[in-house]
């Protein structure tokens, strides 16, 4: 057997480090200069997209052998609408750094793995899949799934952030559901240190922001916090996404292909954060090229993630600050923080759910 990973980010990583240890070396084909080569950025493992896991670094430390160091976890989240706040507190998830540092993910993993890594490959898709018996499409977004002709699009996204300076408090995450600043999308700040954070709004491409500018938002939003906070909040690092495809492949695996990451689904269009189903689907496709489970089998449980994120994702394109505001007031109240913390429940799958019929009334459609 010889297996090429297309791709050294967190699923191609993920996948090198559980073949390695069940016996198998692969081979790791990466376009860009290095592990992690893209801007620096700060990221969250939420626990309400990785139910019935809430403490996924010690899942995967401890089931995986994937040994990961967050910059904190998170003790309180604060949600904010137009005229609303709510508090959640307790045991949220964690922070992490993504790209050119030596802490990121990208670089923890890296360190773990022992296989080679090719830098600068100029090889294609279908070069590795005539050299190797089987292939883990690993590259970061949906291109080659796409021109493979197995990829579903859902929507696009255009994200604008920059590194911002100040006093932070490292375990508290903000996020602002505000259409005034953010149509149809949000805003969030997470710290990567007491003095450093990462500033970010993002909306969603669809025709009601139809020649909406992210750079006419940005000042306006940054301006918001900085007001909220009391600090300047000076720059020193900016990037611009424009029109980030997110979807879902339509098969798992073709042949001994095997779909992991972004290329398989991994980005949850609610908010974007998609780190534990990219490290999962790394771990399965190896499961699966060591006997050890299917993948498609293995993968079911994200697929459904995704698709319950797409329909909050849907329902905030429906939604107007009014709405933001009544949501918010429900999450302030006991009752949301019981949801969210409930150990058997899964509060992704219940919001999904109870949001569908609210979907169709906005929509003006008669069950």
């Amino acid at each position: 057997m010889k297996v090429a990973i297309m791709g050294a980010g967190l699923s191609g990583l993920a996948c090198a480090i559980t073949l390695e240890r069940n016996g198998i070396e692969p081979v790791i084909f990466e376009k860009r200069s290095r592990v992690g080569d893209r801007f620096v950025n700060a990221e969250a493992l939420l626990s309400i997209f990785s139910r019935p896991v809430q403490d996924v670094i010690a899942k995967f430390s401890e089931e995986y052998g994937l040994f990961l160091h967050p910059t904190a976890s998170i003790e309180q989240m604060t949600i904010q609408s137009k005229r609303e706040k709510a508090v959640l507190e307790g045991p949220l998830g964690f922070l992490n750094i993504r790209g050119r540092e030596e802490d990121s993910f990208e670089a923890q993993l890296s360190r773990q793995v022992k296989s080679p890594i090719h830098f600068h490959s100029e090889k294609t898709y279908e070069q590795l899949l005539a050299d190797y018996t089987h292939v883990v499409m690993a590259t970061g977004d949906a291109g080659y799934a796409k021109k493979t002709r197995n990829f579903r699009e859902d929507l696009s996204v255009s994200l604008m952030g920059a590194t911002v300076e100040g006093q932070f408090d490292r375990y508290a995450v903000k996020t602002w559901f505000d259409y005034d600043l953010a149509p149809r999308g949000y805003g969030y700040l997470l710290p990567f240190s007491e003095k450093e954070a990462n500033l970010v709004i993002g909306i969603p491409d669809i025709p009601a922001n139809e020649g909406v500018k992210l750079q006419d938002l940005w000042e306006p939003f940054h301006q918001t916090v900085r007001t909220e906070l009391g600090q300047t909040l000076p720059m020193t690092d900016e990037f611009h996404i424009t029109h980030y495809l997110m979807g879902i492949c339509e098969r798992a695996r073709i042949g001994n292909t095997f779909y992991v990451g972004n290329c398989f689904g991994s980005m949850m269009p609610f908010l974007g954060f998609g780190q534990y189903s990219a490290l999962l689907t790394g771990v399965y496709a190896a499961y699966d090229l060591c006997g050890l489970g299917k993948y498609e089998e293995l993968t079911a449980p994200l697929r459904q993630s995704y698709e319950h994120s797409l329909v909050l994702r849907r329902v905030m394109e429906q939604l107007d600050n009014a709405d933001l505001d009544r949501i918010v007031r429900v999450l302030d109240g006991p009752l949301a923080n019981k949801l969210y913390f409930a150990k058997r429940i899964n509060p992704l799958k219940v919001a999904s759910y109870l949001m569908r019929p609210y979907v169709k009334i906005k929509q003006g459609v008669t069950s």
